[in-house]
C-alpha cells in the first residue's frame, strides 16, 4: 500500500484536528436553545413545509409563498429534518457544518499560499472570531453564503497561480460551482460580489495575463447547470415570482429603505472590530505588513492586495446598501483572517514577541471592558432587569466575566515571559473557553420563543380547534406545532399580496373578526405578547383562560 508523502500526511492530520476542535466548539449544546424569532423560526419552518407539502420549488412560510430567498439552505435543512427529525440540532447542523467547511477552506488556501503554520493560524483566527462563532450556531443564510463566496474567491486566487492543466481547470470549475451554489443560497450577490472582486483585482493590478485560460465556455455551462434550473422552474410556476425576486428582493433591498433595515454608513465598523475579537488588534498590523511597499509595489504583492481588496470591496458594498443587518458583513472575515494568520505565523516562526504587544494590548482592553461591564450588570439586580439576561444565568455570566478578566490579565504576562507561540495559543484557548461558556448560557440569553407554549398547545389541542397569533406572527410556533396558524391584524413579512390562495384561506383576519370568533362557539387559541394581551382583555366582555406563559409570551384560549 503506497504511503502518503509527509506534506499530505500533515494535511490530513491537520484537517482531522481542525474538524474535531471546531466541530466540538460549534456543536456544543447546539440543540439546547429554542429557535430564535424571526430568522431561525423562519428558516426551520420553510423546510418543514417543503417536506409536508412536497413542493421544493416554491417555498412557503405559514402556507404563504415566500420568495425572498433561493432554496439551497431550505433543501439542506429539510434533508437534516428528514434524517433526524424536526428539532433544533437538526436544523442548526447546516450552518455549523458550513462553518467547519469554511475553517478547512481557509486552512487549505493559506497553507497553499504561505505554508502550513499560516494555514493553521488563519483557521484559528477565523474559527474563533466571535461573530463567526455566533453565526456558526444560528440558522441563518449568511454563514453558508459567506463560505461559498469565499470558496469561489479562494479557487480563483489559487487557480491563477497554476499553469494550464488539470489542477487549474479543477480550481476554476470549483469557482463556477461555488458561485452557483452561493447564488442558490442568497441570490444574485452570490456571483456578482465575487465577480466584482475578481474583476477589480484584474483591472487595478493588471493581472489579465494570469487569467488565461479560465475555461469560460464550459465554466459558464457548469454555473448555469447548477444555478439556472430552479430559477426557471420558479418563474414558470408563478407569474409574480420574477418581479418580486429580482426587483423587490434585489434592486429595492439595496437601493431603498423599503425593508426598514436602514443604518448609518459606519454601522459595520464596530461590528467588524468587535466581531474579530480576540484578534482585532492584529488585523491592522497584518494589513500593514501584507501591503508593505504600498501602491507602487502592488503588482509584486498582488496576492496580498487581492485579499485586502476583497475585504474592502465587500465592506464598502454592504455599507453603501440601504439594508443592513449584522450578519451581512461576515464575508469580510475570511480575507482578514487569512492575512492575520500569515502575519501571526511569521511572528511565531521568528518568536518576535515584541511585535505582539499592540495586539495583546487591544485584546486585554477589550476583554477587560467586556468582563467588567458583564460583572457590573450581573452584580446589580436593578441593572440586571433591564437586560435579556435573567438572574438564573448569573453563574454562567460571572464565569464568562471571570474568564475574560483572567485572559485580559494573563495575556500581557504570557507575552513577556513565554514564546510568541504560547501567547497566540493562550489567546485562542481563552476565547474558546469563553465561547463554550457563552454557548452554555445561550438559551437564557436568546429572545423569548414559543417552544414551551407550543408544547402545551400540542398536549391540549383538539380536532377542530383554531389557533391565532395576535398582531404578530411567531415563526417558531408553526415549526414546533407542525401546523399553519391564523394571524390577526399585522401579518409581518407574510406576503399575502403575491398569494391569492392564502388570502382566500380566511386565516388572516382583522381585529373585529377575531373578537367575533373569540366570542363564538368554537374553541380558539391565541398566542401573543403579554402587553398586547392586557390591552385586548381589558375588554371585560372577552372571557379568557391563560393556559401558559413564558417570559413575555402567553398562550390563551377562549374556553376550557
Amino acid at each position: 500500500m503506497p504511503r502518503l508523502d509527509p506534506a499530505s500526511a500533515t494535511r490530513w492530520w491537520d484537517g482531522f484536528w481542525l474538524v474535531l476542535f471546531f466541530g466540538l466548539l460549534y456543536f456544543f449544546q447546539l440543540g439546547d436553545t429554542h429557535l430564535i424569532n424571526p430568522d431561525e423560526g423562519r428558516y426551520a419552518e420553510i423546510p418543514r413545509e417543503m417536506l409536508a407539502g412536497g413542493d421544493y420549488v416554491l417555498p412557503r412560510l405559514n402556507g404563504v409563498f415566500y420568495f425572498e430567498k433561493p432554496p439551497l439552505m431550505y433543501w439542506l435543512v429539510a434533508g437534516f429534518e428528514r434524517l433526524f427529525g424536526p428539532d433544533e440540532l437538526a436544523v442548526r447542523a447546516t450552518p455549523a457544518l458550513f462553518a467547519v467547511t469554511g475553517v478547512l477552506l481557509i486552512y487549505g488556501t493559506a497553507r497553499r499560499l504561505y505554508g502550513r503554520l499560516s494555514g493553521l493560524c488563519a483557521a484559528g483566527v477565523l474559527g474563533t472570531s466571535v461573530l463567526y462563532f455566533a453565526l456558526a450556531r444560528l440558522l441563518l443564510l449568511d454563514m453558508a453564503v459567506s463560505v461559498l463566496m469565499s470558496a469561489a474567491l479562494f479557487c480563483f486566487i489559487l487557480g491563477v497561480r497554476e499553469p494550464a492543466g488539470g489542477r487549474r481547470r479543477a480550481l476554476f470549475y470549483g469557482l463556477y460551482v461555488a458561485a452557483a451554489l452561493a447564488t442558490l443560497t442568497k441570490g444574485l450577490i452570490g456571483f456578482l460580489v465575487p465577480g466584482a472582486v475578481m474583476l477589480l483585482w484584474l483591472l487595478l493590478f493588471d493581472q489579465w495575463r494570469r487569467l488565461r485560460p479560465f475555461y469560460l465556455p464550459t465554466g459558464a455551462l457548469l454555473f448555469l447547470g447548477v444555478a439556472a434550473p430552479w430559477h426557471l422552474l420558479a418563474a414558470n410556476r408563478n407569474a409574480d415570482w420574477a418581479r418580486f425576486y429580482f426587483v423587490h428582493e434585489h434592486l429595492e433591498r439595496f437601493t431603498t429603505a423599503t425593508h426598514s433595515r436602514f443604518e448609518p454608513w459606519w454601522f459595520f465598523i464596530p461590528i467588524v472590530l468587535g466581531g474579530l475579537f480576540p484578534w482585532t488588534g492584529f488585523v491592522f498590523q497584518s494589513l500593514r505588513e501584507a501591503l508593505a511597499g504600498g501602491w507602487a509595489r502592488r503588482r509584486e504583492n498582488s496576492e496580498a492586495w487581492f485579499f485586502a481588496l476583497w475585504a474592502a470591496f465587500i465592506f464598502l458594498f454592504f455599507s453603501k446598501s440601504q439594508s443592513k443587518l449584522v450578519p451581512y458583513i461576515l464575508p469580510v472575515f475570511p480575507p482578514l483572517a487569512l492575512l492575520s494568520g500569515k502575519w501571526l505565523a511569521r511572528v511565531i516562526e521568528e518568536d518576535a514577541r515584541a511585535r505582539l504587544r499592540t495586539g495583546v494590548l487591544v485584546f486585554s482592553l477589550l476583554a477587560a471592558s467586556f468582563g467588567l461591564a458583564m460583572a457590573y450588570v450581573l452584580l446589580r439586580p436593578e441593572t440586571l432587569s433591564r437586560f435579556v439576561l435573567t438572574g438564573a444565568l448569573r453563574a454562567e455570566g460571572l464565569c464568562l466575566a471571570l474568564t475574560l478578566l483572567t485572559g485580559a490579565a494573563l495575556a500581557p504576562w504570557i507575552r513577556r515571559r513565554r514564546s510568541a507561540r504560547a501567547t497566540v495559543a493562550a489567546l485562542a484557548a481563552a476565547l474558546a473557553l469563553a465561547l463554550l461558556v457563552l454557548a452554555h448560557a445561550q438559551n437564557g440569553i436568546a429572545r423569548p420563543g414559543t417552544r414551551k407554549l407550543a408544547a402545551t398547545f400540542n398536549a391540549n389541542v383538539r380536532p377542530g380547534d383554531r389557533v391565532y397569533h395576535y398582531w404578530e406572527y411567531f415563526h417558531d410556533f408553526s415549526f414546533y406545532t407542525g401546523r399553519e396558524v391564523g394571524v390577526v391584524g399585522k401579518t409581518g413579512e407574510l406576503e399575502l399580496a403575491i398569494d391569492p390562495a392564502a388570502r382566500a384561506s380566511e386565516r388572516f383576519i382583522d381585529e373585529t373578526e377575531f373578537r367575533r370568533l373569540w366570542a363564538g362557539p368554537e374553541r380558539i387559541w391565541l398566542v401573543t405578547r403579554e402587553a398586547r394581551a392586557k390591552r385586548l382583555f381589558s375588554d371585560s366582555s372577552l372571557r379568557y383562560d391563560l393556559v401558559d406563559d413564558d417570559r413575555s409570551l402567553s398562550l390563551y384560549r377562549n374556553r376550557p
